[in-house]
């Protein structure tokens, strides 16, 4: 009994561990049946979801009280690139759980880029009281999310921040070192959302510049000319590449098996051929 008692309690653990994660807003955590991850039916009780639901809340306004300056600049940035509120993206923001990479990207010396993804993913329908050995329904929602740009598949908007040094961001100075960008990957269409936003907005942008730090020359200095030539030609090359793939044959896949079950003598096979 104590045996059973012990494991009942490790998989109420598990599943609650996983009901936190789903509360507080992670995008793709997945819900698989029994019979898949070969646990036993779990219900959990109105107590414990209501337990659940309260730590998630607490977790949220815990990460509210964090937001200043520095995540309203931030948030203001996707709200206008991506098309929402700035009250929606703080909503998105604080029920991450990821959250803590922002604040890793404001330290001195701290991430080089932050990723948001704003696309179609797949929402658990049901309620949390939900056995596990159920079939669960699920369907596409778009939703923003912190990603690490490394274990999800972008198939909408990537929005992105990059540090100009590794000075600690403050409220001050966010602005000037913290760059902002936005390409739109439709249906997983990277290449095509990379060409534009390079074509479209870097190299117009960097043709425009003024100031180029130490070099005293600007667009005239032939190591600057060389730079913009080199990102003209890669732009070109992008387009290449995508026309070619948007312009590849598919060949029609064909059910042989009409064609060869009643082949029954050497010459129904002269005939086929």
């Amino acid at each position: 009994t104590e045996s059973k008692h012990r494991r009942r309690g490790g998989d109420l653990k598990t599943r609650s561990t996983e009901l936190v994660s789903a509360v507080t807003g992670s995008p793709l955590t997945p819900v698989l049946p029994a019979s898949t991850t070969g646990k036993k039916s779990i219900v959990l009780s109105s107590e414990t979801r209501k337990e659940l639901a309260k730590q998630a809340k607490v977790t949220k306004e815990e990460r509210r009280a964090q937001i200043d300056e520095r995540y309203k600049y931030l948030i203001s940035r996707l709200a206008d690139g991506i098309g929402l509120s700035e009250q929606q993206v703080e909503e998105a923001i604080i029920s991450d759980d990821k959250f803590q990479l922002i604040e890793q990207f404001f330290a001195p010396s701290g991430l080089k880029k932050l990723l948001f993804f704003y696309q179609d993913v797949l929402q658990q329908k049901s309620n949390p009281s939900l056995r596990s050995d159920e079939s669960t329904n699920s369907l596409l929602q778009k939703k923003l999310f912190i990603t690490m740009g490394s274990t999800e598949n972008i198939t909408g908007t990537c929005a992105f921040f990059l540090r100009a040094s590794d000075k600690v961001i403050t409220a001050s100075n966010a602005s000037q070192e913290v760059n902002f960008g936005i390409f739109d990957c439709t249906n997983g269409n990277i290449l095509q959302g990379l060409e534009f936003f390079l074509s479209q907005i870097m190299v117009p942008a960097l043709k425009s510049q003024q100031n180029w730090g130490a070099v005293k020359e600007g667009l005239k200095n032939s190591q600057i000319q060389d730079f913009l030539y080199s990102v003209d030609k890669f732009v070109g090359t992008l387009s290449s590449s995508r026309q070619n793939i948007e312009d590849k044959i598919q060949l029609t896949k064909v059910d042989i098996d009409i064609y060869i079950s009643n082949l029954q003598n050497p010459s129904d096979y002269i005939t086929a051929g």
